[in-house]
């Protein structure tokens, strides 16, 4: 099943939070916004609406009477804010110290109650022209915490909003009932897709760089580019490998291993996820090989560039050189020269001159020196 790729949707400002008047403060101070996004119920793939959003802690109380799980949004808590929900989900320590740090590399770890997933989201930056410092990859970081009754998303990063998957999911109910699993999955789905289509146009980009390389300059010599844009460009390659490739073992891990919070049904999807997955990584890696090609294609062009001048400055220096020896010769004002008093013997010597300039050039042409 197919989820919604757009990663560019924004997050839409929610109304400031009330106090909870459970164990923690959901505000952040009086003129800043929660980091809670949304927080809502869901029972039998049906979003229960109520009058107000609800805190974290009234969502659970709910969930505990009346079943069904809770699905928490929050963009970038603090180490405070983060810390109530901490102790209202039961969630483990090392895991809530990384998912308020950020910057953890893509994983899947397991704990008694919960799986928390780490995701390193990626955004193209649109750019009119690449240059050595053009930025063509965002990253950002989706942390998931999967429980039997709750599910909970950490979000860092400008870029990779989950409200629009949260209605897609909304708009499928029959999905949304097997529980926070299929929240998971569908989270999953939207990050690997959203790989794929940075993956195209960083493809895009390196198209562009090698037709720029190879391309024919000034009578039809390559004129090559700027090593500095591909050399940026295999950096923002290498920040997308990282995203990608520490992530495949997770999802095989959720797709072959059976899991007591993973819904059987929705493990199979996990499978799709992991193949696509992995067909993004391969086109990573050989996005890392062909630049690394398309480098030494460009150094080796630059050398062969500097060869040709300096063979074409050898050139011009062994033709001048006839001249001046000529000139240095008959410049030497002995007084025994027949030349020097010979009527022709100026138009012959610059005659001979001028052949031997004419033959030495035209000797290094037919030799592709000039």
């Amino acid at each position: 099943m197919s989820m919604i790729r757009d990663l560019r949707a924004a997050v839409r400002p929610r109304p400031p939070l009330r106090k909870d008047s459970g164990s923690y403060d959901t505000t952040r101070d009086p003129g800043t916004p929660s980091a809670v996004v949304d927080c809502a119920v869901y029972r039998d793939g049906a979003r229960i609406e109520t009058r107000t959003q609800l805190t974290p802690h009234e969502a659970m109380r709910q969930v505990r009477r009346d079943g069904g799980f809770v699905w928490i949004g929050l963009h970038e808590p603090t180490e405070d804010e983060f810390a109530g929900i901490a102790r209202e989900f039961g969630l483990h320590p090392l895991a809530v110290e990384d998912a308020v740090q950020a910057h953890q590399r893509p994983k899947l770890e397991r704990y008694d109650d919960s799986l928390f997933t780490v995701f390193k989201t990626i955004h193209y930056v649109e750019h009119d022209r690449l240059t050595a410092t053009s930025e063509i990859v965002e990253t950002g970081e989706v942390m998931c915490f999967t429980g039997g009754d709750f599910f909970i998303t950490v979000r860092h990063g400008g870029q990779g909003s989950l409200r629009a998957l949260r209605h897609r999911l909304q708009d499928d109910p029959e999905l949304l009932s097997k529980g926070p699993s299929a929240v998971l999955h569908a989270i999953a789905d939207h990050v690997v897709d959203g790989y794929i289509a940075v993956a195209d146009a960083v493809q895009d980009d390196i198209d562009e760089v090698e037709t720029e390389v190879f391309s024919p300059g000034r009578k039809g010599s390559p004129r090559g580019t700027d090593a500095g844009q591909i050399y940026q460009l295999k950096r923002e390659v290498l920040e997308f490998k990282r995203a990608v490739s520490p992530l495949l073992r997770p999802m095989q891990l959720l797709s072959e291993r059976p899991m007591r919070l993973v819904d059987p049904d929705i493990q199979k999807y996990f499978r799709d996820v992991a193949d696509h997955l992995a067909r993004v990584q391969e086109q990573v890696l050989g996005f890392d090989e062909l630049l690394n090609s398309i480098l030494q294609a460009n150094l080796a062009q630059a050398s062969v560039a500097q060869n040709e001048d300096m063979r074409k400055i050898t050139s011009w220096a062994a033709i001048i050189a006839v001249p001046t020896m000529v000139c240095g010769v008959y410049g030497m004002n002995f007084e025994h020269m027949p030349e020097l008093h010979w009527r022709y013997g100026y138009p012959v010597v610059m005659a001979v001159t001028v052949g031997l300039c004419l033959s030495i050039h035209r000797i290094l042409k037919r030799n592709g020196w000039l």
